[in-house]
């Protein structure tokens, strides 16, 4: 694995296991933070999964969207040094039909095998910055996986209603397949990781300079921001949200930091209108639900650790 250039060290007792299940060509913030997960030392990237956002199939073809996420996957990880370093897996090519029946796939797999691993007793985590498709799909497979990990998703509208919010429309059955399981979920809602903005003056300043991958991040972001400048109501014109990196924010924030988040009931989620409602029948669960996504910390962090393993004289 590449030597990064830092001049600390994490203790191996202090490192956590993760999985980043992302759609990385969906908009032009997936790439920062594949790129955080990857220089962050506390964390031990077993896996990248690229992730289906089949809307339309309008931009990539019907079934080509998961298949752009990891074309997109395997660019970042060539251009940070990385090809063949970091294993990445193809997930399911469409949502899940019924909240019953799983989508098999390579990343549904990778998912169980490293779950299910009792060779190592450091905490799994799953970075979901998309939809649910492959992580629903390996509960599906393999419900005993709930036990053994804990996911992050990047998703679902705002509380107490929610409402239409793209992660969740990309695949709303395997949303409520990860609501209504076992596994610990802490949620990232819509308003929350839109606190995760940063203007492209910024970008230009403490990104483009920093190698083939800084010089790239910075470049496609405002290519996607050009090509959409017909619409009227997003992007901006002069800011972006990078609000897939609370994935990388939340673990790095003190554990003891219990005011970032409250404790809620589950939900079930409509599928006409991705609405929350609660079903008496079903049982009581908690999942964590994010009003804090640790937005200064998480930017400065990445800025830094882009600059010193990519920046000046760094190798990269």
């Amino acid at each position: 694995m590449k030597k990064w250039n830092y001049a600390f060290q994490v203790p191996e007792q202090k490192k956590f296991r993760m999985l980043v299940d992302s759609d990385a060509k969906n908009e032009a913030d997936d790439q920062f933070a594949i790129a955080h997960h990857l220089m962050t030392d506390k964390f031990i990237v077993r896996g990248i999964l690229a992730e289906q956002f089949e809307l339309s199939g309008a931009r990539w073809g019907k079934g080509g969207s998961v298949q752009a996420s990891m074309d997109e996957i395997q660019l970042i990880l060539d251009l940070m040094g990385l090809k063949d370093e970091v294993p990445a897996a193809m997930g399911a090519q469409y949502p899940l039909e019924d909240e019953k029946t799983p989508r098999d796939s390579e990343a549904a797999r990778m998912i169980i095998r490293e779950a299910m691993r009792d060779d190592d007793s450091r905490p799994l985590f799953i970075g979901c910055q998309g939809a649910l498709t492959n992580l629903a799909s390996a509960i599906l497979m393999e419900p005993e996986i709930c036990h053994r990990a804990t996911v992050i998703w990047i998703g679902g509208g705002d509380y107490p209603n929610g409402g239409e919010e793209f992660n969740l429309m990309a695949d709303p059955h395997a949303a409520n397949v990860v609501m209504q399981s076992d596994m610990p979920l802490w949620q990232v809602p819509k308003s929350t990781y839109k606190q995760m903005s940063v203007s492209l003056a910024i970008l230009q300043k403490e990104v483009r300079p920093c190698g083939r991958i800084g010089r790239y991040l910075f470049e496609q972001m405002v290519d996607f921001n050009n090509q959409k400048a017909d619409l009227a109501h997003w992007p901006h014109g002069e800011i972006w949200g990078l609000g897939d990196s609370p994935t990388i924010g939340l673990l790095l924030a003190e554990q003891e930091r219990k005011d970032m988040f409250e404790e809620v009931e589950a939900p079930n989620i409509c599928i006409d209108d991705m609405s929350y409602y609660y079903d008496e029948n079903r049982p009581n669960r908690k999942i964590r639900v994010y009003h804090d996504a640790n937005a200064r910390m998480t930017l400065e962090d990445f800025f830094a650790k882009l600059q010193i393993n990519y920046g000046g004289c760094a190798e990269g």
